[in-house]
Order: structure tokens, then C-alpha cells, then sequence
């Protein structure tokens, strides 16, 4: 058989590299029968035995020339949406993705928290374990990526990490943890972990700011500066909140911020101009360092809050 798959994101965003996990899977699932696997092209629909299409973003738009037969997966089309259990255990073929020099996957899934801007308890639910993290590396790859939404609220995943001392290969854990987790002991093992870049955690709340303050203050005890630091913050459209949790964060000098928009199309939440400007001028640029938002806004005229 013929196999075509079509990645949403890659076709949206043309600049794209991180791999699509689903895909990968599936593609090693069809290899390992003896199928042929190759991307989608729309003028070749008819060739084709089985279409498979995966969508991460509701905002990637639906492509008019996937035929209705496509076997569509993934939470952009349906947050419920789960590999069958015989594709979800192969080892990802990253041959499809040959620029990606890393292994990705989870340690565990799903998460016990209940934030209201957040799929992952709907989608997964609960924390539990999935996979450890011998089974996820890569022979040509000392890099491993870690998608888990809040490893640290599960023992399994703690005692994974501690296990990645010393092993050589190099983390990073790309959704960010969680610093009101965080204590002496875990800052032990992170500290002691080798990170391909950032260590890196999550702010969608000003009382979290605290937290990554002591956390902060915890792996500077074990070397990790805050420079070392990368933090998400998501960007509701109450804009006070983000700049105060930005000026709490800058407290710590050195310290990498990323600021996200919240948007949710199948919501109806789409981010306003402020929210915007927040994000990608304000916080990206690095401005953030060196003004408040408030003068940010005086100085160019802008009419938002805080």
C-alpha cells in the first residue's frame, strides 16, 4: 500500500522544524508491514491507499484539497483523537523529519492541574506514566526533547530524570515545568542534569512568580544562574497581570522570558492587538529589560492598560 501523510503545521508554518510525533509513529507502523510512506501531494489524492492528516493548532487552517477519506488526527481536529495502541507503541521513524537531530517523546502524560486555558486534563487527563526514558533516545542522537506537560507532579517522572544523570545525553523539556514543585531536592536533579539549552518553567499567574523566585534562589545554590533560565508566560487579555508577572520575573537579572498570546480558536479566544504587542514587541524584543510596559506604551503612543 501507499501511504501519504500530511503535517497541518508545516504546511501553515513555513518555517516549521519541530517534528510531528504522530506522524512519525505512524509512518514507522506502515514501514514495519512493507508500505511505502511518502507526504501528501493534493494532485495525487487518487494514488493514494491511506491519507493520514494531523493538526496540533485549531488555527492551522483545513486544507480544501484533503479529500474527505483523509484519517484526521491530532487536537487541532479533535481533542479526543488517540493513535490506535499497536501505532502508538512503535519507535517514531525520524527519516520523515531529516532535519531534526533529535529524539522527542513523553516520560509521562497528561496533568492533575485544571487551568482553564489548558487541553491537557481534557485530552489526557490525569498525570500518569507513559514511557521511560531508555526507550525514547535515539542511537545517532544525544539529545532528548521531553514534551510532558508537568513531569514534576509525578514520582515516576522525578525518578526518570534522576536516572538521566550522568547518561550522556542532553534534555531539554520543551512545555516548561513547574516551579511551585520545585524543591531542594528536585533542584538537586535538575541542577545535575546536563540541558541542551534552558532550563525552563511556566508563569500564567502572578502568585507563580513567587515560586520561580525560590526556585531560582534553589539552583542558584547548585550553579544554574538565572540566565540559564527560560520562562513561558502566557498573555491573557488582562494586560496588567502579564506586565506585573514581567517585572516580578525581571527581578531576576539575566533571566529569559517568552510571552504567548492566548488564543483558542474552537473557543472563540483570539489575542487583540495589546495582547500582541505585549508578546512580540514588548517581551520579545528583550525591551521588557530595560522599560515597564507602562513606559513602553507613553513612549509610543499607545492607549492600553497598566
Amino acid at each position: 500500500m501507499l501511504i501519504a501523510l500530511h503535517d497541518a503545521e508545516q504546511d501553515y508554518m513555513k518555517r516549521k522544524t519541530f517534528p510531528n510525533y504522530a506522524l512519525m509513529k505512524i509512518s514507522a507502523y506502515h514501514k514495519a508491514r512493507g508500505d511505502s510512506v511518502e507526504w501528501w501531494a493534493a494532485l495525487e489524492n487518487q494514488k493514494y491507499d491511506i491519507i493520514y492528516s494531523s493538526k496540533i493548532f485549531d488555527f492551522a487552517p483545513k486544507d480544501p484539497y484533503l479529500p474527505k477519506r483523509a484519517i484526521r488526527g491530532g487536537t487541532g481536529y479533535d481533542i479526543k483523537a488517540e493513535l490506535p495502541s499497536n501505532i502508538d507503541v512503535m519507535f517514531p521513524d525520524y527519516s520523515i523529519y531529516p532535519d531534526c537531530g533529535y529524539a522527542i517523546g513523553y516520560i509521562t502524560r497528561g496533568c492533575p492541574n485544571s487551568c482553564g486555558w489548558c487541553v491537557v486534563p481534557e485530552k489526557e487527563g490525569d498525570i500518569k506514566p507513559y514511557a521511560p526514558w531508555r526507550a525514547l533516545v535515539r542511537p545517532d542522537s544525544n539529545k532528548l526533547v521531553l514534551m510532558d506537560n508537568n513531569i514534576l507532579s509525578c514520582e515516576y517522572g522525578i525518578s526518570e530524570l534522576e536516572s538521566l544523570i550522568g547518561s550522556g545525553y542532553a534534555l531539554d523539556l520543551n512545555q516548561g515545568m513547574d516551579a511551585r514543585l520545585v524543591d531542594r531536592g528536585i533542584a538537586e536533579i535538575i541542577a545535575r542534569l546536563k540541558w541542551i539549552r534552558y532550563v525552563r518553567f511556566s508563569c500564567d499567574t502572578l502568585p507563580q512568580t513567587d515560586a520561580i523566585h525560590r526556585a531560582a534562589a534553589l539552583l542558584a545554590e547548585y550553579g544554574i544562574k538565572p540566565h540559564k533560565i527560560l520562562v513561558y508566560m502566557l498573555v491573557t487579555k488582562d494586560i496588567d497581570d502579564a506586565a506585573r508577572r514581567v517585572e516580578r520575573l525581571r527581578e531576576l537579572t539575566g533571566i529569559r522570558i517568552y510571552a504567548q498570546a492566548e488564543r483558542n480558536d474552537s473557543k472563540g479566544i483570539k489575542p487583540n492587538r495589546a495582547q500582541l504587542d505585549f508578546a512580540q514587541r514588548y517581551v520579545y524584543s528583550g525591551l521588557f529589560r530595560k522599560e515597564t510596559w507602562r513606559v513602553y506604551c507613553e513612549r509610543r503612543k499607545l492607549e492600553y492598560d497598566a
